[in-house]
């Protein structure tokens, strides 16, 4: 639960090639920019080396303290229905190596594919320039078939990342879109371009004891999915008898990307409406603990924004996070996100409650904590039976003022 916004990965990789190496008064054959026709050429090694960091520094020279904002908890069921609430580190990869030639910037045919175990690889690397592409295995461990799809045959060029549509309806702002789309699985990549391998052996180092050359070039794994912790909270729910007793089980947000590029970290300008796995819990402890309230919650793992790629956005400081700011409103300029829960009442009907929850999606770019707050005092009870009673569009809780559109 430490790593939840904002994993990044390191991963070193140890370009070895092997000559053979006469060393006599400091000076060595053959000649760093000579290749020997009789020398032996062994496999480059590729180390990669993992390391979980947790930094989501958001604004005001302050790490986002996600914990003091979440109270809807997250037990077994959670984890059953949902997953772990956190990043999970990758164990397997897929690497792609596009092989340039003598031009850095050519066009990139069909790659070399590697599935890599472990976190160590060995890989043959031929001289000339090299692009490198890694992302983590995304195979489900139960079983099932990932709602995440790798497209790599449209453009050799880049890597697309996109997920599947549901069966269910999209209610809000996808106008190209009538159904909603499954979460993605957790992503990590990363893109490094013009490797150059040469027979000067440019960047590299000596190993004595394996008689080799060595060359180290660090990536940086970085998260292309982003988790939101939607919660909506039910004050006064239970006041004399128990109003909302259930939920559906779906809720959704809306607005967010279909497609990212895994090359570049650039999410599509396609807006939809993504899925994800709700639950009631009854008194729970509200804030200061003198209230119990009941709270609609889950985990919502998305590709972010439309058009934007957060990992690019400087965040580290006040100054600096007002522009990002900026930045994330002119992309997500003309969306609203909206998130919806279906509510079961104590009457037998239900009814589909929609929230704006924009300026706080637009805050937390990298994902977060998204707090509604619904004095059910307010909430009309709906009394048509066997179907929806009415749709209430709520604008975001930091404005402090409900409103239902019935």
């Amino acid at each position: 639960m430490e790593k939840i916004q904002s994993i990044r990965k390191r991963i070193a990789v140890a370009i070895m090639v092997a000559t053979t190496v006469v060393i006599s008064s400091c000076t060595i054959q053959p000649p760093l920019h000579l290749v020997d026709p009789g020398t032996d050429i062994l496999f480059p090694r590729v180390n990669l080396e993992l390391e979980a960091l947790w930094q989501y520094v958001f604004r005001y020279d302050t790490v986002y303290n996600w914990q003091a904002q979440w109270l809807f908890g997250w037990d077994k069921e959670d984890i059953r229905s949902s997953g772990p609430i956190a990043y999970s580190e990758p164990t397997s990869f897929e690497l792609r190596r596009y092989f340039n030639g003598a031009n850095p910037k050519a066009k990139h045919s069909q790659p070399y594919e590697h599935h890599i175990e472990g976190n160590r690889a060995t890989l043959s690397m031929k001289f000339g320039y090299w692009d490198l592409l890694v992302w983590n295995d995304i195979r489900r461990h139960d079983g099932d078939i990932p709602f995440l799809n790798i497209d790599e045959t449209t453009s050799y060029d880049y890597t697309t990342a996109y997920t599947r549509q549901t069966m269910n309806a999209s209610r809000y702002n996808a106008p190209k879109y009538t159904r909603s789309f499954n979460q993605p699985e957790e992503l990590f990549a990363a893109y490094e371009t013009e490797v150059e391998i040469n027979e000067r052996l440019d960047g590299f180092v000596y190993d004595p004891d394996n008689n080799v050359w060595v060359r180290t070039l660090r990536m940086q794994l970085q998260p292309l999915t982003y988790i939101y912790l939607p919660q909506v909270i039910l004050h006064h729910n239970n006041r004399a008898i128990r109003k909302v007793t259930a939920v559906e089980g779906i809720g959704n947000l809306s607005s967010m990307a279909r497609t990212v590029n895994m090359n570049t970290g650039i999410t599509g300008n396609e807006p939809i409406t993504v899925e994800y796995y709700t639950r009631l819990k009854k008194d729970l402890l509200y804030w200061g603990g003198k209230e119990q309230v009941d709270i609609i919650g889950g985990r919502l793992m998305t590709f972010g924004m439309t058009g934007l790629n957060p990992y690019r956005l400087p965040s580290n400081q006040a100054q600096k996070y007002l522009e990002s700011r900026s930045r994330v409103d002119d992309a997500d300029k003309g969306n609203r996100h909206y998130l919806d829960v279906k509510m079961q009442f104590y009457n037998g009907t239900d009814s589909v409650l929609v929230f704006d929850v924009t300026q706080q999606v637009r805050r937390l770019y990298k994902g977060g904590v998204i707090t509604v707050e619904l004095d059910m005092d307010t909430v009309p009870i709906p009394n048509r039976k066997g179907g929806s009673g009415f749709d209430a569009v709520v604008k975001d809780f930091e404005e402090k003022d409900y409103e239902f559109e019935m």
